[in-house]
């Protein structure tokens, strides 16, 4: 996978779009960045972090494979505070807090239980490099950690920061022995840490901590949803040219992955039926 590899924004399929909307607007600062019938783009001012399509009638899912969380990505500590002083005046419930020791992390769902991760990264040279370090730094983070940043600049939070961008996703998969072969063995991601227990296995490329995670934790064999359930449609890799691109392709087309030319790029789905956007 080449190194300067990274992710664009994710799709979900909605039951109700004004009210989705609504809670990415008020809650995370997300801007509408266009609107055409039943589907819907937002993000930060640049490029979208996340599109919406309304089907109605659509239902969550349990226990199936499908999204654990997306993390938006949040370019420091003083942006990170000021949502979560957003979260806090709304009265927002939250999931839990956690300081990975390569990022903070904030956990919360959106209006229709789709996970979200607001998370911080801390300077690569720091990062633990293997899962042991990473244990020895794990911990709880706390809201008077995040709220002492406030003070990093005297000017008014007026919504999500232009440099917020999708981090990564964490997917539900039915088993780990595939997932690991399609991502790793096929598409060329790197493995950063090898997880002990064999419940989880997290993939990147270019040195990243993780830019796909993978677990098994909706049950071993989960089903994939019924479709036009709400949750995720595809989350997008962005190569950084064609080249690259074609490089994936081939690998794909060489496994007898099938693939969709689609308006957004070219559509695979991994062994769980997760989609993957593949695009330039």
């Amino acid at each position: 996978m080449d190194p300067s590899t990274r992710l664009g924004h994710v799709h979900y399929t909605t039951a109700n779009l004004d009210r989705q909307i609504s809670f990415y607007e008020s809650i995370l600062g997300f801007k509408l960045h266009w609107k055409d019938g039943q589907t819907a783009g937002l993000g930060a001012g640049k490029e979208d972090l996340l599109r919406l399509t309304q089907v109605n009638g659509a239902r969550p899912a349990q226990r199936k494979t499908g999204l654990y969380h997306t993390a938006f990505l949040i370019p420091n500590r003083w942006e990170l505070a000021q949502l979560l002083k957003r979260i806090a005046e709304t009265r927002t419930p939250i999931q839990g807090m956690t300081n990975h020791g390569t990022h903070w992390a904030i956990y919360l769902p959106d209006a229709e239980g789709n996970g979200i991760e607001l998370a911080w990264d801390f300077p690569e040279d720091v990062w633990p490099r293997t899962f042991e370090e990473m244990m020895q730094q794990h911990r709880g983070l706390y809201p008077d950690e995040v709220f002492q940043h406030l003070g990093d600049r005297d000017t008014q939070w007026t919504g999500a920061d232009e440099a917020t961008r999708v981090g990564h996703v964490h997917l539900h998969v039915s088993t780990i022995p595939p997932t690991q072969q399609f991502y790793h063995q096929v598409m060329g991601f790197d493995i950063p840490f090898v997880f002990t227990g064999g419940q989880a296995m997290f993939f990147s490329a270019g040195g990243y901590h993780h830019h796909i995670g993978t677990n098994i934790w909706q049950g071993e064999g989960a089903a994939p949803p019924p479709p036009n359930s709400i949750g995720l449609r595809y989350y997008t890799v962005v190569m950084p040219n064609q080249a690259a691109l074609e490089q994936v392709e081939q690998h794909l087309t060489h496994a007898g992955i099938p693939l969709e030319q689609t308006e957004s790029g070219l559509l695979a789905h991994d062994p769980s039926r997760n989609g993957i956007m593949l695009t330039v």
